[in-house]
């Protein structure tokens, strides 16, 4: 009877953990370049017991325990902004940018310009370049930016928005405000990232697919609530009977 109930909360610690998961994704419909996870969940056989005084050998009990999320990498929609200062980042790329706690990799091309005149994100994080921040003068115009990130103006090329990859992507950390962390040192994206100007990638999460997930959860929660609460009736009730008898 206790192994029925530890299982129930196994399973409604894997259900809360998914729905924090579904409702951050739903947070973020709207959101440029985000990309979606998924949570991924493994069986786990508790062992059998090895005292020797049982009549016969303990059955294993199946438990559900978290086994972290999956960063869905899929390309979100294109949309055209007309924006010179946006970009598409298509392929596997991540745009680089400094933060104050080093630099951070985002699929946000929403770029704008500070009153310094350097390229940075709408949260104001400045762009890196090959050769490092990209800044552009009060004085110059028609700004452009290549597919491969090269920005020019009317006075010539200003730099290149640096563009990497990573071998394991998975390994990205989340950190907020549509940033990713990594232990790994990226590579240079070459041929695997290209840049779409004057457009932006929206968010890839797919909302009716997440309010599909979202029901079935509620509902596996509710169903699993209402067995835990039966077995703990039963538990209660075998306790009254035994005193009873005694």
């Amino acid at each position: 009877m206790q192994n029925a109930l530890f299982v129930g909360v196994s399973s409604q610690v894997a259900l809360q953990r998914e729905l924090d998961v579904i409702a951050n994704n739903m947070a973020n419909v709207s959101t440029n370049g985000f990309k979606a996870r998924n949570t991924r969940f493994q069986e786990y056989l508790m062992p059998g017991a090895s005292a020797g005084s049982f009549p016969k050998a303990d059955r294993r009990v199946s438990y559900v325990i978290d086994q972290g999320t999956q960063l869905d990498l899929a390309q979100g929609p294109i949309e055209q902004t007309g924006n010179p200062l946006h970009v598409a980042v298509r392929g596997e790329a991540f745009l680089v940018v400094r933060t104050p706690n080093g630099d951070r990799y985002t699929r946000n091309g929403a770029l704008e310009t500070d009153p310094q005149g350097n390229l940075v994100t709408n949260d104001g994080y400045p762009v890196q370049g090959d050769g490092g921040p990209i800044q552009i003068g009060p004085q110059e115009t028609g700004t452009t930016i290549g597919p491969d990130g090269t920005v020019s103006t009317n006075l010539g090329i200003r730099g290149r928005v640096r563009l990497v990859t990573f071998a394991n992507p998975q390994a990205l950390t989340n950190e907020g405000a549509n940033l990713f962390s990594s232990t790994a040192a990226p590579v240079p994206a070459g041929l695997a990232g290209r840049l779409e100007s004057g457009a932006l990638e929206r968010s890839n999460v797919k909302p009716v697919l997440e309010m599909t997930r979202l029901m079935d959860v509620n509902r596996t929660y509710t169903m699993v609530s209402g067995v835990i609460s039966r077995m703990d009736e039963l538990r209660g009730t075998a306790i009254r009977r035994l005193a009873d008898v005694a």
